[in-house]
């Protein structure tokens, strides 16, 4: 398969012909510390996708890492399933997993995984009998637990955060349109709705829109009208590559903010919103606080106290991206790369 160049540090891919799986894993950077990324596991297009969709949140996962302050570099697993999840049996799945264990022990700790998109804490209790390199273990298993609770409070930070730098004073009365309504998404929508917000959702399984819709007391619209409603603040929860240069142009909100990584498809579209002077809070910082919480409790040993406040300060991390964004006229996905470069380099 013909690939881009790549500023990371490996790339690791294997075929396993009994279970018709891809396996790969994207080492961007060790500079801070072990690489560390979650384990994606899903259906793509062909190989050659699943690798650069590994690279690219790789790439996004050294940025996290750095921005948040932790010890640790960017690295992700991208399992390239035959089918969903839903239809492998058993067996072919516990294969999977030992094959991506045996993976994990190649590289000899300078990657670590835990859940991601397709995998939870349950695979990672799994793994962790297989292989010392992995975090997001079970509470039942000695681990800290979903890290869901914990990205939705740091992306409601930023909500914060990006409400206040677009003029609003406070989240209440504001139309939060909220996409996506997993595990991240909806707790978002309960932290909106609880700060007084008039919560709009919608979400690629109407079962599941409809209940949270009826618990919140929310507006659901079509998941097709996500770009094109009208609200105050946008928080996409779901898969990346929303917001196009062309979508960008008429986007009608205040302010974007939310969990889904990748959340721009091409880097013209953050400098579209900031002539249009929608304030963007960067994905790789807005949505750090499940890395915060699995590393923080897991590897650095922190106390749920600490991990909670580290990321509830996501919110003055973007403050101050955003001052510097306005300062020096550049798009807020610039501000934060560069915060990430400083600290990257050992500047302060």
């Amino acid at each position: 398969m013909a690939l881009p160049e790549w500023d990371g540090e490996l790339t690791s891919v294997r075929y396993d012909r009994g279970t018709g799986a891809w396996f790969v894993i994207g080492v961007h950077s060790t500079r801070l510390g072990p690489a560390s990324g979650g384990t994606r596991a899903m259906v793509y297009p062909s190989p050659g996708d699943a690798v650069a969709d590994a690279r690219r949140l790789a790439g996004a996962m050294t940025l996290k890492m750095a921005v948040a302050g932790l010890p640790m570099g960017g690295g992700k697993s991208v399992i390239a399933l035959p089918a969903p999840r839903a239809e492998l049996g058993e067996a072919t799945w516990r294969r999977i997993l030992e094959v991506h264990a045996a993976n994990l022990e190649l590289l000899g700790g300078n990657y670590t995984t835990g859940p991601d998109v397709g995998t939870c804490s349950a695979d990672m209790d799994v793994l962790a009998g297989l292989t010392p390199h992995v975090f997001g273990r079970s509470v039942a298993a000695g681990g800290p637990g979903s890290s869901g609770p914990m990205t939705a409070l740091g992306v409601f930070a930023a909500i914060r955060a990006g409400a206040a730098e677009a003029g609003f004073d406070g989240v209440d009365g504001l139309r939060v349109l909220v996409q996506g309504l997993g595990a991240v998404g909806a707790d978002v929508a309960r932290l909106a709705a609880d700060a007084g917000a008039k919560l709009i959702v919608t979400d690629v399984d109407p079962a599941r829109c409809a209940a949270v819709a009826d618990e919140l007391g929310a507006e659901v619209v079509d998941t097709g009208a996500v770009t094109t409603r009208e609200c105050d603040v946008l928080v996409p929860c779901a898969t990346g590559g929303l917001i196009t240069a062309e979508v960008a142009e008429t986007l009608p909100t205040a302010v974007v903010a939310g969990a889904a990584n990748n959340l721009l498809a091409d880097p013209y579209a953050a400098e579209v919103l900031r002539r249009r002077g929608i304030v963007h809070a960067p994905d790789f910082v807005a949505n750090a606080g499940g890395a915060i919480h699995l590393v923080g409790r897991e590897v650095l040993g922190w106390s749920a106290d600490a991990v909670a406040d580290r990321t509830r300060a996501i919110g003055d991390t973007l403050t101050g991206v955003f001052a510097d964004a306005r300062t020096h006229g550049t798009t807020t996905v610039t501000a934060a790369q560069d915060l990430a470069a400083r600290t990257l380099t050992g500047e302060h």
